[in-house]
């Protein structure tokens, strides 16, 4: 019987953790590169090389990949002959316990995004805690533990449905890629549960993002199973959507698609779908009583080496001094770098401005004609002036647009993610812009942000308010003064592109 001792489980999941907060998995670099090399889009091959320079990057500094940090899903199977030294605390307690030394790392602190009660008072814990554990007792006299952290903007796209028997999982899906916008930051893996009840199903799509990417392998050999050849038939109509890197259409949406099957009732066939994004973070560790885990650290040489966007003939624009026909002269797709200063401003914060300005309050700094970028920071180490700061979801902050153009008076926004169609429209009426940033290069972002201070909100922590002060940061022109998204033309036009593609007789 191997007995494990508590604190090596503990330090184990804490260094997990920190591991998988700079360091991508090599199959999905390696898969990331394959489809850099083959995109023929420039706008996605653009965003998916800032996605690797940014995995080198953190790789290197050891900072997160990603702002957002995730919350931490593990999957522990405890074996049947194993034993904890101490008995205190239940193994939920111990995951816990090693995700609060994990965030709480002075050398590499990481975003605390856990909120408690999740309806009401919504109560940051933070620490990250508590996460989400699945334990499972097998044979064996080991403890497996598959840890994973997972970002808001990719988990909660998720999709659930019962389809009858008779009913096409291929249909279902593809009919549900499009309604998933471009806030899990594609391209990344889909993972599939089908069968057994709804919660089963959930947790099968979740347990399958853990498994190695390995449908080059599957396409090079042909597939083998009934099971491979759904996943490839998934895996091609899956990109021949269009959507691309960051929704900006291309001829890679997903790397892979991974699915895991359980028996269920005769009467129904569940089907989950989660999609991990850009950010793709987990890592298997076992424990056997000999000390804490080894983890698998890569070479740095690993990383392919990509080379630099060229700047010189892309616009750069002073925010400081920018004019309404400067705005309205941005073309859709163009790329600018920002420079000047950048006020922040997530949910909680857009919704006390808009609280403060119809009550008739005063507002701590003044936002008008002034550009919002919509993220929450980690929190700087040593010299640093920010951590990294990524772009959050642009969609969840629609329902505060219309105001914040209106009636306070902002000129435009940053974010990632299509906007939605009354957003799209109040930004055409109000001849303002949204502008988008790479989600999945937070770490590469950072290193754009010379200054930052709050400046209002200081109690929201990291949705408070900031002044960035920026220098060439990358964007793109998402929604232009006249309304165009390149969130809808994009994919649009490569999925047009990529069926011409597939009649033409090389790839018959």
């Amino acid at each position: 019987m191997a007995v494990i001792k508590t604190e090596d489980f503990i330090q184990s999941v804490a260094d997990a953790l920190q591991f998988i907060s700079y360091y991508h998995p090599q199959d999905f670099v390696q898969a990331m590169h394959s489809a850099y090399l083959k995109e023929e889009s420039k706008a996605a091959k653009d965003a998916m090389g800032q996605i690797l320079i940014n995995s080198k990057m953190s790789a290197y500094g050891k900072r997160p990949i990603c702002q957002d940090t995730g919350m931490v899903c593990a999957f522990v199977k405890v074996g049947m002959e194993a034993k904890l030294d101490k008995t205190d605390r239940t193994v939920t307690e111990l995951v816990n316990e090693g995700v609060r030394r994990a965030y709480l790392n002075s050398e590499n602190p990481l975003r605390a995004s856990m909120v408690s009660p999740p309806n009401g008072a919504r109560k940051n814990t933070k620490d990250n805690t508590p996460a989400i554990v699945h334990i499972d007792l097998v044979k064996g006299d080991k403890i497996d533990v598959e840890l994973a952290a997972k970002g808001g903007g990719s988990e909660f796209k998720s999709k659930f449905k019962v389809l009858n028997p008779s009913d096409s999982v291929v249909d279902w899906v593809l009919e549900m890629l499009p309604t998933m916008g471009a806030g899990w930051c594609p391209p990344g893996i889909i993972g599939i549960g089908i069968g057994g009840t709804a919660e089963k199903a959930m947790v099968l799509a979740k347990e399958s993002l853990g498994g190695k990417i390995d449908m080059h392998e599957i396409l090079e050999r042909g597939p083998k199973t009934p099971l491979e050849e759904l996943r490839v038939e998934l895996y091609h109509k899956i990109n021949a959507l269009g959507i691309g890197a960051q929704g900006l259409g291309g001829l890679t949406t997903v790397l892979d698609v991974k699915i895991n099957e359980y028996p269920t009732h005769a009467a129904c066939k569940p089907v989950a779908l989660i999609p991990n994004c850009a950010a793709t973070r987990h890592v298997h560790f076992s424990l056997d009583g000999s000390g804490v885990a080894v983890l698998p650290y890569p070479k740095l040489e690993d990383w392919p080496e990509i080379a630099a966007q060229d700047q010189s003939n892309i616009r750069r624009v002073n925010l400081d001094t920018i004019t309404q026909a400067e705005i309205e002269s941005f073309k859709p797709g163009e790329t600018l770098l920002l420079n000047g200063k950048l006020l922040t401003g997530r949910d909680a914060a857009h919704k006390r401005i808009v609280d403060m300005v119809k009550k008739g309050e005063s507002l701590p700094v003044d936002l008008k004609g002034k550009f919002i970028y919509y993220v929450g920071p980690v929190d700087p180490v040593g010299d640093e002036v920010v951590g990294p700061a990524g772009p959050t979801t642009a969609t969840r902050m629609d329902k505060f647009t219309d105001f914040m153009l209106n009636e306070v008076g902002i000129a435009g926004m940053v974010g990632k993610a299509e906007r939605g169609e009354a957003t799209v429209d109040a930004i055409k009426k109000r001849k303002a812009v949204y502008l988008m940033a790479v989600g999945g290069a937070a770490y590469l972002i950072s290193k754009s942000i010379r200054q930052a201070k709050v400046v209002g909100f200081e109690d929201l922590g990291m949705e408070a308010i900031y002044e960035f002060e920026v220098e060439d940061m990358p964007v793109t022109v998402a929604v232009d003064s006249q309304g165009t998204s390149v969130h809808k033309t994009g994919p649009s036009e490569w999925k047009v592109k990529i069926e011409n593609m597939n009649k033409t007789p090389e790839k018959v």
